[in-house]
């Protein structure tokens, strides 16, 4: 029934009373567009508009902000992305990944929508309110593939060269300063949920961004995105015991907590504390050490150039500025 809705609603609202199938998905946009260009994506071809006005954003906020392009919508402005924060206030919130509202997008009068493959969105309703380009998006290691599809989708693929040399001309800095010790330096990236350890592996976000530094990794977060999935049903994190914490260290240890609501948080840090309380926790050399550094999860699992611009940043403090 719910569907029923939404679908009538987007007829006569977007459609002007054309029936669902009346525009095809694989031609989406085509018809109402005005001066637009054809992009093949994940769901076909779409004609989108040459200079899009009211977007939505339902594939990840980071990366129209990369390219100067500030949505009217996103399915995550409502998160806690503090390092976003001000940049997305005036940007209206549509629900989240799973569930975002369809009757309010409607309303909104889009001119262009941006969906991520991961989302559990109708592509058919979506092309009949406005132009939907959906983006192809299995792991969070595929940042730079989405990045560039998405820019290559609004034709601005030239601005997001440049913020990509920018993110590689940061990672060279780093390398120069760092110099041998860069290849010689592991470093484990460990994530505490609230009842378990993940480790986070080489095709994590943080992962490739650790790897553009130059950086290695312990070997038991060496795993790429295939041997993961094979190994642990899971391209990017794996969970360990309490008998495996030998396996979080390394040379530096970069340490964050979940938590998207209060409850879940606390227990998360509940979690953390019971960590560092294990006798096995004192025995890590990175512990000895005084190199475990605890960070904002916000951007160390963002998805885009300026979340991974601010890992880099992480990985100026830490590694550099205070040894």
């Amino acid at each position: 029934m719910a569907i029923a809705a939404i679908t009538a609603l987007v007829v006569s609202v977007a459609c002007g009373g054309r029936s669902l199938e009346s525009t095809p998905p694989e031609i989406a946009g085509g018809e109402a567009a005005g001066a637009c260009h054809m992009v093949s994506h994940a769901a076909g071809k779409t004609c989108v508009p040459d200079n899009p006005q009211r977007i939505v954003d339902l594939a990840g906020l980071d990366y129209a902000l990369s390219l100067g392009v500030k949505p009217i919508a996103s399915d995550s402005a409502a998160q806690a992305n503090f390092y976003l924060r001000g940049e997305i206030d005036d940007i209206e919130n549509v629900g989240g990944y799973d569930a975002p509202n369809l009757e309010r997008i409607v309303e909104l009068k889009p001119d262009l929508i941006v969906i991520g493959s991961y989302a559990n969105v109708d592509y058919k309703l979506l092309s009949n309110i406005a132009p939907t380009v959906v983006i192809p998006y299995d792991y969070s290691g595929q940042w730079k593939d989405v990045f560039m599809q998405y820019a290559a989708a609004l034709r601005l693929t030239e601005k997001a060269e440049q913020v990509m040399e920018h993110y590689y001309d940061r990672t060279q800095e780093f390398q120069q300063h760092m110099g041998t010790r860069a290849a010689e330096t592991e470093i484990s990236i460990v994530r505490v949920y609230p009842t378990q350890i993940n480790l986070y592996l080489k095709d994590s976000f943080p992962g490739t961004v650790i790897a553009d530094a130059g950086l290695s990794r312990p070997a038991s977060q060496d795993f790429t995105a295939s041997e993961a999935k094979n190994l642990f049903d899971n391209q990017i994190q794996y969970t360990i015991s309490r008998e495996n914490i030998p396996d979080v260290d390394g040379d530096a240890l970069f340490l964050w907590t979940f938590g998207h609501r209060d409850e879940i948080a606390q227990n998360a840090q509940s979690e953390k504390e019971a960590l560092k309380a294990d006798p096995l926790w004192s025995t890590l050399s990175v512990v000895q050490q005084d190199r475990v550094y605890e960070v904002p999860g916000e951007y160390w699992i963002g998805d885009g150039p300026i979340a991974a611009n601010l890992v880099i940043d992480d990985l100026f403090k830490y590694l550099l500025e205070e040894n």
